[in-house]
């Protein structure tokens, strides 16, 4: 940007209405301290450059845009004197960033009244030192108030999800307990059965037991599931075989055995080894102990691999023990979320995901990532009102990833389309929600990732679509 200086007057000073109150001595301040520069057409200075000087209009035009994803959005043209931008902020202190949110450019030759940011705090502080208590208290105030609800709001979701999670548990780890229970009183069943059944028969039919019995253990790996109705045909079958040979608990054998994946053709192979002699029912039901024992092992193991595979996805979401910024692999925030939203989501919602396995890691912070997934998650699921369908779906996009979440509720109507990213803007009833996620939701992706988060609906098929660029030199700023 080319500069030239000119000559500062205190009569035009005196015109502008933010120094129109100012003593003679206090305009005569300005003009020493401050210079008024001929700028030509182009940027003055720009978002996120740090806060060096505070500008406001004599002459010409000014453009203020802010950044959303890779482009500039206007906010602001004005050819209005008096006009200001730039560091408005010094007074407050280290406690505020100092870096400038906004881009400032001239879209003409212009003239501007320039004073250096620290001169500009110094004359606040001294000129105007009860306003700029107020300012200064208001400014704050609002600070605290929007973090303080933000927290309430991440605290209201961190609820849902331990209850959630909790819900999610509570299954494995009861069919777990059950399936403990039972596995004492089988052994004990098992340790009684096996000495009466070795007993009654000679060393050559106890080892062609016992080759059966391996067989059973290894089929049971490879047997596949039977409809409730073949299962039920395939009972009554071996139920059948068993009356016939004098078994009188076959009834009470045949399931484990069906569910072990064994037909008549097993039973006529146990029959042969055994003979048929008194301990054909005692080696049955010692068959029947230890099949029931390895499946109430296989059931357990289940449960505890579900329960593990949840606290994963717990530990995921939340990001334990993890640096908050850091590269990550999107895919797995997404179903470690889904996971953490299963409860949420509900049995009505068929969930669909199209998730590309070849993305690279992205730099982010992920925990907040998350907080935005749960709060496009609930609110799909919100608008669907438990039933219909949530796509979760991400692709790359040249030098960005994108991630769209799309559910088949009755959409987003186009009068209000425009003010849903705006906080404590909410369609839900009184006390349902304080219209913060959204909000929360922009500010993570836009503020403090550079990103975009933008909604496309129709009845049906609404969808949000978040992207973020896929490297970054520098950490992000907090926002």
């Amino acid at each position: 940007m080319v500069t030239r200086s000119v000559p500062c007057d205190v009569t035009e000073l005196r015109t502008l209405f933010l120094f129109e109150r100012l003593d003679e001595h206090q305009l005569d301040w300005l003009c020493r301290n401050g210079r008024v520069e001929l700028f030509e057409a182009g940027y003055i200075y720009r978002e996120n450059d740090v806060a060096t000087s505070f500008y406001v209009l004599l002459d010409g035009e000014l453009v203020i845009s802010r950044r959303v994803g890779h482009e500039d959005t206007e906010i602001n043209r004005t050819s209005q004197v008096g006009a200001y931008a730039g560091a408005w902020r010094p007074f407050f202190g280290e406690g505020v960033s100092q870096t400038l949110d906004n881009t400032l450019r001239a879209t003409r030759p212009s003239r501007l009244y320039v004073l250096a940011a620290d001169k500009f705090a110094a004359i606040m502080r001294e000129w105007f030192p009860m306003p700029l208590h107020l300012l200064e208290g208001l400014f704050l105030g609002m600070k605290n108030t929007q973090r303080a609800i933000s927290e309430h709001e991440r605290l209201l979701a961190l609820g849902s999800l331990s209850a959630s999670l909790m819900h999610e548990l509570n299954n494995p780890t009861a069919a777990a307990m059950r399936a403990t229970a039972a596995l004492r009183e089988r052994l004990a069943g098992l340790r009684r059965v096996e000495s009466s059944v070795r007993q009654g028969l000679d060393l050559a039919a106890w080892k062609s037991l016992e080759t059966l019995q391996h067989k059973a253990l290894e089929h049971l790996v490879e047997t596949p599931s039977l409809s409730p109705l073949d299962a039920t045909d395939r009972e009554d079958e071996l139920t059948g075989w068993f009356e016939v040979h004098g078994i009188t608990t076959g009834w009470r054998t045949a399931p484990t055995f069906v569910q072990a994946g064994w037909d008549v053709e097993w039973l006529e192979a146990v029959a042969e080894a055994v003979g048929d002699s008194p301990a054909l029912e005692a080696a049955f039901d010692w068959l029947h102990h230890t099949i029931d024992l390895e499946l109430s092992l296989d059931e357990i193991d289940d449960s505890t691999s579900r329960i593990s595979t949840l606290v994963t996805a717990a530990q995921q979401y939340s990001q334990v023990d993890r640096t908050p910024y850091r590269e990550v692999d999107l895919n797995q925030l997404l179903e470690s979320t889904l996971m953490m939203l299963a409860h949420t989501i509900g049995d009505n919602i068929t969930v669909v995901t199209d998730l590309d396995r070849s993305l690279p890691a992205v730099p982010v912070y992920a925990a907040e990532l998350n907080q935005v997934w749960t709060n496009l998650v609930e609110n799909a699921v919100d608008a669907m009102n438990g039933r219909g369908r949530l796509t979760v779906r991400t692709a790359r996009d040249n030098d960005q990833v994108l991630v769209e979440i799309g559910d088949t509720g009755p959409g987003v109507p186009e009068e209000i389309r425009s003010r849903i990213f705006e906080p404590f803007f909410t369609t839900k009833p009184v006390g349902a929600g304080l219209g913060l996620g959204l909000d929360i939701s922009w500010r993570i992706v836009v503020g403090k990732h550079h990103g975009e988060l933008s909604v496309e609906s129709s009845p049906g098929d609404t969808r949000f679509t978040v992207r973020l660029p896929l490297t970054s030199e520098t950490q992000r700023p907090e926002y």
